[in-house]
């Protein structure tokens, strides 16, 4: 059974046991009840849906925020292993030193220039990207080092490659939208809820009133739009940056 249906029958179900309860107790009241001394129940409502939706509204935003976050954090990572590889690398002999650096920086230059771009039309990596980094791996592994002193800065190259690589698969995952559809469905639904409580409140043609429904509206618009745009952390406008990879690599700025 999909996500989908058991939404359904659970909402379905919450609304045919409230009515039903409703109809019932209404059945039950004596023709001597004066409703007027009851408290009117649809300011309370209101008052609590708008409560609720904000709490939902601040989750969601504080997710796709965190995800962002996570996303520019493995770029960090990513771009300070490259880092670390090309200046460790100066213990090595200059051939062997050359070639890796050279092809750290093809690397670090395919993904700002190219990659990039890839991964915010497409939501995948490049297949060329994974065959520079693999050179940049056979670089280091492949090469058997001639004294102690390149012995001891080895390993730790070895390391920051493995380092590099996984960083590189977290962005990879990293790429899609973080919010799934039923998420989106309840932020709309409740948007569309909340901002419709505004009529159920009798509101009037005057200027105070209709300032202040319509810049309610444009809030939760403006929140919703907020999500939206987080919850693509390589694609859209408020995104995560290469800005660590140019600020590492300065010698590859165009």
């Amino acid at each position: 059974m999909s996500e989908w249906v058991v939404l359904t029958i659970a909402m379905a179900a919450a609304c045919v046991v409230v009515l039903t309860i409703t109809v019932i107790n209404h059945r039950r009241i004596g023709e001597d009840d004066d409703p007027s001394e009851t408290p009117s129940v649809i300011e309370y409502m209101t008052m609590m849906i708008g409560v609720v939706y904000a709490i939902v509204l601040g989750l969601a935003i504080a997710g796709v925020w965190e995800a962002r976050g996570a996303a520019q954090d493995s770029v960090r990572q990513e771009a300070q292993a490259l880092h670390e590889v090309y200046a460790r690398a100066e213990v090595y002999p200059a051939d062997v030193r050359s070639r890796i650096r050279r092809d750290v920086d093809a690397y670090v230059s395919h993904v700002v220039t190219e990659e990039w771009r890839h991964m915010a039309e497409h939501d995948t990596l490049t297949e060329q990207g994974t065959r520079l980094l693999d050179r940049v791996r056979r670089d280091v592994t492949d090469y058997v080092p001639r004294t102690d002193h390149e012995g001891q800065a080895y390993q730790p190259l070895v390391d920051q490659v493995a380092a590099a690589d996984d960083a590189r698969g977290t962005r990879g995952q990293g790429i899609e939208a973080t919010m799934p559809g039923v998420v989106w469905f309840g932020l709309i639904t409740g948007a569309v809820v909340t901002v419709g409580l505004i009529f159920t409140l009798q509101i009037r043609r005057t200027w105070r009133e209709l300032l202040l429904a319509g810049l309610f509206s444009a809030l939760i618009a403006f929140l919703l739009f907020l999500i939206w745009d987080f919850d693509a952390p390589f694609g859209r406008g408020i995104s995560a940056t290469a800005e660590p990879f140019t600020a590492l690599f300065p010698q590859l700025r165009s």
